[in-house]
């Protein structure tokens, strides 16, 4: 592959290697580095519509990514303080408009998809080895009085941003090693699969392991039922040697796993702000159902809605940072931050356009299926996006990993509205040898998927010679 045909990858996957810089400490979690990639990007993308006159999101993508626009800006023009909603009304096209539809422009075909899907293993790989390193010497996150929260280069003031990460590369992981063809993409796959359930595991984050087991349980059922068991089986087997066999954080893994079924009974002091937060954010809600508070405007609502039983903040300490007091400034649930801040309106807009995004990769995806093969490019843009619509029930948009939410939203909708060309058909390529100008096959090349020509000029095709009478009766294939 010539370096001209890498270029358009080059603002994708330097977004995806910028957020391995660790975030400036005390920082409240945006205008990283990673931000910056991602404003590069869609500048980027722009220029080359502009300039080479691409081709622009279909009729259907227009409307679908589109759609949160009309909400967050009735938001903002209806909120209290206007001025105060500007960068909420930035940050919220940032991650669900403009990155996504950026990607959707940028990746070419199943190729492209497939190396920008492997640089989030890569880049999950980097951040649960820093995280496993953290739990084993004692050098994470503050959590049960002891240091062994694996966090990755976030910092223990985004306890979610690692677990987000490594639950990507798992579910992209997996997608991989159900629809890839070759042999040897599978078998790394699943190596680098289940070497990042051990980082995962030290996270503790509850909502990343329900959202990581939903993801690819749905996964392996669209693959079919009796894998689905089969791999279901080795995964507990694998869980059951990593905690009871080599002990991977067995006695607080099996307290933060009972913790789940306690959250009616005996809730934790996480779990009882979280509820308070909900309830605050219904509260919001109640009293301005159709456009919300006005974005950013939870922080300044929570108290005039929140119950007495809602705590000051939360405690951070350690990653190489002394003790904090971290403000709660959102409910930690997304659908509900949307419904308080945006109303009604911003709700079905919003949420809306996920729910849209969803069906339309599960109906292509379908498609596939039915038509003999479920490739793996499709596979892992449902996964990822079924695990960011489970994981909004626990968590929001925040910190420097949101930025790799909007790729994850960016490859899902790439998946969903790009033209793909069927299996077995030719790709063209550019006089010279240069790059191909329609790139729509599958990155693998394996059986079925297509020809590969690469960058090799095509032979011209001999012409036959002219009917004649010494050429009665031959048959020129």
């Amino acid at each position: 592959m010539p370096v001209r045909a890498w270029a358009p990858l080059v603002p994708l996957l330097s977004v995806v290697a910028l957020l391995a810089v660790p975030p400036p400490a005390g920082s409240p979690g945006t205008g990283t580095v990673a931000d910056a990639a991602s404003a590069v990007l869609v500048v980027c993308c722009a220029v080359r519509v502009v300039r080479d006159r691409a081709r622009p999101l279909s009729r259907t993508a227009a409307v679908v990514l589109g759609l949160p626009v009309l909400g967050i800006c009735t938001a903002a023009v209806a909120s209290h303080d206007p001025a105060a909603s500007l960068p909420g009304v930035a940050r919220y096209l940032q991650v669900f408009v403009l990155v996504p539809a950026a990607v959707v422009l940028l990746v070419r075909d199943r190729r492209d998809f497939a190396v920008v899907a492997w640089a989030v293993i890569g880049l999950a790989l980097t951040q649960g080895a820093v995280g496993v390193a953290q739990y084993l010497t004692g050098t994470g996150a503050s959590y049960m009085g002891e240091d062994v929260r694996a966090v990755g280069t976030f910092g223990p003031t985004d306890v979610m941003g690692m677990a987000t990460v490594v639950a990507y590369g798992i579910v992209a992981a997996a997608g991989i090693a159900l629809g890839e063809p070759g042999r040897r993409p599978r078998t790394w796959a699943l190596v680098c699969g289940a070497l990042l359930l051990v980082p995962l595991v030290v996270s503790f984050s509850r909502g990343a392991w329900i959202a990581t087991l939903v993801a690819c349980a749905l996964l392996l059922t669209l693959c079919g039922v009796r894998r689905a068991v089969r791999v279901g089986l080795a995964a507990g087997a694998l869980g059951v040697v990593l905690v009871a066999g080599l002990g991977v954080g067995s006695q607080m893994v099996q307290e933060r796993v009972a913790s789940i079924s306690r959250v009616t009974a005996a809730p934790d002091r996480s779990v009882t702000d979280r509820y308070t937060m909900w309830a605050a954010a219904a509260g919001m809600w109640r009293a301005e159902p159709l456009t919300g508070v006005g974005l950013k405007g939870f922080p300044a609502y929570r108290d005039a809605h929140a119950s007495l039983a809602l705590s000051s903040g939360s405690d951070t300490a350690g990653a190489g940072r002394g003790f904090q007091r971290q403000p709660l400034l959102s409910p930690h649930n997304m659908y509900l931050l949307v419904l308080g801040e945006q109303g009604l309106l911003g709700l079905l807009t919003v949420a809306g356009s996920w729910l849209a995004l969803l069906g339309c990769a599960l109906r292509r995806l379908v498609d596939a299926r039915r038509a003999g093969a479920v490739p793996a490019c499709g596979l892992v843009a449902v996964g990822l996006l079924v695990w960011q619509l489970v994981d909004f029930a626990y968590a929001d948009i925040g910190g420097p990993a949101t930025v790799l939410t909007a790729l994850v939203l960016g490859l899902a909708a790439w998946w969903s509205f790009a033209p793909h060309r069927p299996a077995g058909a030719a790709r063209t390529v550019a006089p010279g040898g240069g790059p191909p100008g329609d790139r729509s096959g599958d990155p693998s090349g394996g059986p079925g998927t297509g020809v590969r020509t690469g960058t090799h000029p095509v032979p011209p095709r001999r012409s036959a010679p002219a009917p004649g009478p010494a050429a009665a009766g031959v048959r020129h294939g």
